[in-house]
């Protein structure tokens, strides 16, 4: 039996989780209101609530699966990409449990793991299959030949899809965190309400820096014809916006399932919990006789449950920080 004990400090998430033998037994996350004062995360807060947070979060994960720290086999960290001081205090933490119980460490790349969150629960994509991965720092479309072998096809020139839908909800007077508040006001709306630019960009690659230039003209050009416009048009304009942004992503993920000839598509990263994307994703597969795969909510945004279902691969590999292992250039991240 593999007892893996997982840690991710990315950004603003504090989370521990425990897999058994490729099955998440617990999965804690615990999240930072402080940021919500400023609009964004603040590095340094983020940093300083993870030291407050770690070791609760270690031992609810723990308590939650029903074993000790005896029964720990090894330790998986988030070793990048990511928030600096956040990322230190989960390393170290992780550094530290282990040579404290001279258990192997293993690293593991963050979104790598958001990938493998689709092998958390059944249904399980088949190699080779194509994942889209986005959050709020990237967007990709990976084409995955085996748990250890990405090639990243296309991904964003400028701005990722989840900073445009922060962005936009900034533009809107949102709260932060803006995205899931523009899900919320989309299910309420007519998504063809209005329509916005989808940039030409060729290959796979994603481009928004334009679309979220257009949404601000537009929004400042409306309100000032009409100065109580978003007040009274605010479910239809998220509406509208997010199947924009839907539509750039599954418009490329389309163009290349079908170059690759690959009827394997899976949805990842924290704006794969965004309810347009998954249900455009379902419906486009329906269309074009795809199986999709989508993670758990609780799997889609930052967490650790991924981070140990990654670890116990690597672990059965005996991939551990300080051995001779794969060059990461052949993951691509």
């Amino acid at each position: 039996m593999a007892v893996i004990l997982g840690i991710e400090s990315s950004c603003d998430e504090t989370s521990a989780a425990i897999c058994i033998d490729g099955t998440v037994v617990s999965n804690i996350i615990t999240s930072q209101s402080i940021h919500a004062a400023y609009g964004g995360v603040v590095p340094e807060l983020a940093s300083r609530v993870h030291q407050q947070n770690i070791i609760p979060a270690v031992q609810q994960a723990i308590l939650t699966a029903k074993v000790t720290k005896n029964d720990i086999d090894a330790v998986s960290f988030t070793r990048g990409p990511g928030l600096l001081g956040a990322l230190l205090v989960g390393v170290s933490f992780a550094k530290a449990f282990a040579l404290a119980r001279n258990l192997p460490l293993i690293e593991v790349n963050h979104m790598q793991a958001h990938i493998i969150a689709n092998f958390i629960e059944e249904p399980k994509p088949k190699f080779p299959f194509l994942c889209l991965t986005v959050s709020g720092g990237h967007t990709q479309i990976v084409l995955v030949k085996d748990y250890f072998h990405f090639e990243i096809i296309g991904q964003t020139l400028d701005d990722a899809a989840g900073e445009a839908m922060d962005k936009t909800s900034r533009i809107l007077g949102l709260p932060y965190p803006g995205g899931p508040l523009i899900d919320k006001y989309a299910r309420l709306g007519n998504s063809n309400a209005y329509h916005f630019p989808e940039p030409q960009i060729p290959g796979f690659d994603f481009s928004f820096s334009g679309l979220k230039t257009a949404f601000l003209y537009f929004v400042r050009d409306r309100m000032a014809a009409d100065p109580g416009f978003l007040k009274n048009n605010l479910p239809d304009i998220c509406a509208s916006i997010e199947k924009r942004i839907a539509t750039i992503l599954m418009n490329k993920l389309k163009k290349a399932a079908q170059q690759y000839q690959i009827k394997e598509i899976a949805l990842a990263g924290g704006v794969s919990a965004n309810t347009g994307l998954r249900n455009l994703l379902q419906q486009t597969a329906d269309e074009n006789g795809w199986k999709a795969y989508i993670p758990a909510f609780q799997y889609c945004t930052d967490n650790a449950a991924m981070i140990a279902a990654t670890g116990y691969y690597k672990f059965l590999k005996q991939d551990f920080v300080g051995q001779q292992t794969a060059p990461l250039a052949r993951m691509q991240f």
